[in-house]
């Protein structure tokens, strides 16, 4: 089970850190995602980052701007979000995969949280 926690609204140029907390002893076995869908839209890739936290990967959208991070010890997958720009606003989730290089397409991941709004407004 994963939830997601941290969502919230902001003004243009703030920030806001993203948790998600998966149960269970296996989690650092998944290489985890977080996705957005804004309303009308499919669903997107964010970031994603490898088991062991080394490897990040990042949708040019937000490159520069959000860093993905884990805490195994924590059972915990992070994104910090920085100068959050108004089409930033989706619904947030983060996903696990068992694949050990994790994809950018929802379909790769086998397990999601229930997500979290975020509003950045201009």
């Amino acid at each position: 089970q994963l939830v997601e926690s941290g969502g919230g609204s902001v003004q243009a140029g703030g920030s806001l850190r993203l948790s998600c907390a998966a149960s269970g002893r296996a989690f650092a076995w998944y290489s985890m995602g977080w996705f957005r869908q804004a309303p009308g839209k499919e669903r997107e890739f964010v970031a994603a980052i490898s088991r062991s936290g080394i490897n990040t990967y990042y949708a040019d959208s937000v490159k520069g701007r959000f860093t993905i991070s884990r805490d195994n010890a924590k059972n915990t997958v992070y994104v910090q979000m920085n100068s959050l720009k108004p089409e930033d606003t989706a619904v947030y989730y983060c996903a696990g995969t068992s694949r050990v290089v994790p994809g950018d397409t929802p379909n790769e991941y086998n397990y999601w949280g229930q997500g979290t709004q975020v509003t950045v407004s201009s």
